[in-house]
C-alpha cells in the first residue's frame, strides 16, 4: 500500500494524558483537544520531511480513516500536520 501524492498513511496513537499536578484526564477530556498523536505508516510519494516511522501531532477533524486487514488507519494531507517528534 503506497499513498499518493502529499498524502500520508497513519495510524492513531491513545495515550492516556495527566496534568501537572498528577490526574489522570478522561477519554472525553482527551478527546477535545484539538490534535492528536500517531506514527506515520507511510508518506506519499510528494511527502520529503515525514519518513515512516515518525511520531506526528495533526489536525484530530482532518482526515479519512479506513479499515485494512483488520486495523483502522487514516489518511491525512501533509499540511495537516503540525509537530513531527
Amino acid at each position: 500500500m503506497k499513498p499518493i501524492g502529499k498524502y500520508i498513511l497513519i495510524k492513531k496513537i491513545k495515550e492516556e494524558k495527566k496534568t501537572k499536578s498528577g490526574l489522570l484526564l478522561s477519554s472525553e477530556d482527551v478527546e477535545s483537544f484539538r490534535y492528536q498523536k500517531a506514527e506515520v505508516i507511510k508518506p506519499g510519494t510528494e511527502v520529503s520531511v515525514i519518513n515512516s516511522g515518525d511520531i506526528i501531532f495533526f489536525d484530530k477533524a482532518a482526515g479519512h480513516s479506513m479499515f485494512l486487514n483488520e486495523d483502522t488507519y487514516t489518511i491525512i494531507s501533509e499540511r495537516d500536520v503540525v509537530v513531527v517528534l
